[in-house]
């Protein structure tokens, strides 16, 4: 079998499972964000590292809704020091100062990405939300969390603090390739896991409203026909609540 092939099958596995195993806890996450998008509240998502890129993947996004936060702290990201957002997301007190700038209350909810959930910054950041008396929701891979010692004081990780669980279903260290003669391992899935993850709980979210006749701002592509014009208009309506439009 190609290694394009056993790629395939290890995607299509995790999803798989995703389906079997998390259907319980996606559907709890679709009418958690549900009730917060009934209330008039935000989605707000964050992690570090690749982590980043599943709070990008549903922000300001053609087939996304537009009542979504992501909370992007550069020198967590990668583009100002890889090896500096790794040791960040280890700093006691950091995810404080980021949230900080957020207006995380009672209407909301937080996604929380972390594959480990061991570092300082995922588990401060779903207590800080908590604290607020806002819903938090973790994505995580407990094959790889349960393996491994936690990195804050509490000795606490992710799965430990946060309100609700969502196993990614990716095996401990993310890479699910074998290279025949090496012994390295690479192919990722966590961010094509993540990503499915939040594309089918907002899309949930808004089937369960659509049935009660409320109606959710969904961008279109700004690269169709008039598409500008569309996302336009969403965006007037959301820029005084959210940073970054």
């Amino acid at each position: 079998m190609s290694l394009l092939d056993t790629y395939r099958d290890k995607v299509v596995d995790v999803l798989d499972r995703l389906v079997a195993e998390q259907r319980g806890a996606l559907e709890t996450a679709q009418g958690w964000v549900a009730d917060t998008l009934r209330a008039d509240g935000l989605v707000f998502a964050t992690g570090t590292g690749h982590s980043h890129l599943i709070a990008a993947e549903v922000f300001y996004r053609a087939g996304g809704i537009a009542p979504v936060q992501a909370i992007f702290d550069p020198p967590l990201m990668l583009h100002e020091g890889a090896q500096r957002s790794t040791q960040l997301e280890r700093v006691e007190g950091y995810a404080a100062n980021v949230l900080a700038r957020y207006p995380l209350g009672a209407r909301d909810i937080l996604f929380i990405i972390s594959n480990s959930g061991r570092n300082a910054f995922p588990v401060e950041a779903a207590l800080y939300a908590k604290a607020r008396g806002t819903r938090t929701v973790a994505i995580t891979s407990m094959a790889h969390a349960g393996k491994v010692a936690s990195r804050h004081s509490s000795g606490r990780s992710l799965h430990d603090v946060a309100d609700l669980v969502i196993d990614n279903e990716v095996a401990q260290g993310d890479a699910s390739l074998e290279i025949a003669g090496t012994d390295l391992r690479m192919g990722p899935v966590s961010t094509i896991a993540g990503a499915f993850i939040m594309n089918i709980v907002m899309a949930g979210a808004v089937e369960i409203l659509a049935a009660q006749g409320i109606a959710v701002d969904v961008y279109k592509s700004a690269n169709l026909d008039n598409g500008d014009a569309g996302a336009g208009a969403i965006v007037e309506r959301w820029r005084g609540r959210i940073k970054g439009l």
